[in-house]
């Protein structure tokens, strides 16, 4: 069996990696030029789904690796004013583990075949049941299985499942990182919780890795090279439905919303990586349909894009990933065919992938701000 996986993102690495070690052949086609053409290295929390799906898609002889790259998830979730006194509580907090997005995607592209500069443009099944996809560059592809991996605007769903199409909230967050230092981290009592501000919402997340990345790679697993990562504060600012940025860069937009702010809180943004910062719009896609079935099928953002306030986006990718796995194993194996295993995979994600971006959008409230006062 031979599986085409369009996006090199976490979902679809997970994806062929669990392929791989199950001895059956991935490749990942990426339309970025590069693997490192777009900075994607911001703290993620895995909950235990998540988390063991992840586990169950690499090579067990990673495991310890993994445990040594991750951090503890807390936070109080409480409601703070912009000098950080408490003003409300935003409920139960999510429990997990914390991961470094930038440093698992190294992780998971150790020994896979990845395309780049694959942007792909079509696709048809042939007579046989194969799979043939085309790209701007470069000869097609012809495979047993295409799996779009390709995110919110997903080029295989736009084939698959066209009436399929993303939301726009029109909630719009700058976001960065800024090292921690000893004096953000007296800012504990901020990890994890909202600061409410005149028209924003200032959410501040804390990256500490067990073991420094690099380090631990080097001592548990040396055919794996991962970046040289410190800990951090991974900050984001969700502006009101009708902002937008009005100035040049992320941390200009931001520190021009934060007059009279803790000094503290303005100096997190101003020390801030000006590389590694910027301004995202909230998304969603909400699975509606379901498609006939075939060798071509989607995971990830590709069919349930979720608001990152739901916290269920990258779990639900590797949830995916993890179950489209032991599906296509057993076709595989000869246990079943390659169609009702598909489909098999797809009742399943299309169920909880649609309660997961509902889930995400009735979080969604409780973060986005009030409009701008005059």
């Amino acid at each position: 069996m031979r599986v085409s996986v369009a996006g090199a993102g976490l979902g679809g690495l997970c994806l062929a990696q669990g392929l791989r070690g199950a001895g059956i052949e991935a490749d990942v086609y990426e339309r970025d030029p590069a693997i490192t053409a777009r900075f994607q290295g911001y703290r993620l929390v895995l909950n235990p789904a998540g988390f063991e799906a992840l586990r169950g898609c690499l090579p067990p002889r990673w495991h310890p690796l993994l445990d040594a790259i991750v951090g503890d998830a807390y936070g109080e979730r409480l409601i703070l004013d912009p000098r950080l006194n408490r003003i409300g509580e935003l409920g139960r907090g999510r429990t997990g583990i914390v991961v470094d997005r930038h440093v698992l995607r190294h992780l998971l592209l150790t020994g896979l075949t990845v395309h780049t500069g694959a942007a792909l443009t079509g696709y048809y099944v042939t007579a046989e049941g194969k799979v043939e996809t085309r790209f701007a560059h470069g000869g097609p592809a012809t495979a047993d299985l295409l799996v779009g991996a390709d995110g919110v605007a997903s080029a295989v769903r736009s084939v698959l499942s066209p009436r399929t199409t993303p939301t726009d909230t029109g909630v719009r967050f700058v976001i960065g990182r800024t090292p921690l230092t000893e004096r953000f981290a007296g800012l504990s009592k901020a990890f994890g919780s909202k600061i409410a501000g005149d028209g924003v919402s200032l959410l501040l997340g804390a990256m500490r890795f067990r073991t420094p990345p690099k380090e631990a790679a080097e001592e548990l697993a040396p055919e794996v090279a991962l970046p040289d990562v410190r800990d951090y504060v991974r900050w984001a600012m969700i502006l009101p439905p009708d902002g937008s940025l009005g100035t040049s860069t992320p941390q200009e937009a931001a520190l021009s919303r934060m007059d009279g702010w803790h000094p503290d809180l303005r100096a997190l943004i101003e020390q801030s990586d000006p590389d590694n910062s910027t301004l995202l719009s909230i998304r969603v896609v909400e699975p509606r349909e379901h498609w006939a079935p075939g060798p071509v099928t989607l995971l990830g953002d590709a069919i349930h894009a979720t608001s990152p306030t739901g916290g269920n986006g990258a779990n639900t990718a590797l949830r995916d990933a993890d179950l489209l796995r032991r599906c296509l194993i057993e076709a595989a194996e000869g246990r079943q065919n390659l169609l009702d295993a598909v489909g098999d995979y797809e009742r399943q994600m299309l169920a909880y992938g649609a309660e997961a971006v509902r889930h995400s959008l009735d979080a969604l409230p409780a973060f986005v701000p009030a409009p701008e006062t005059a």
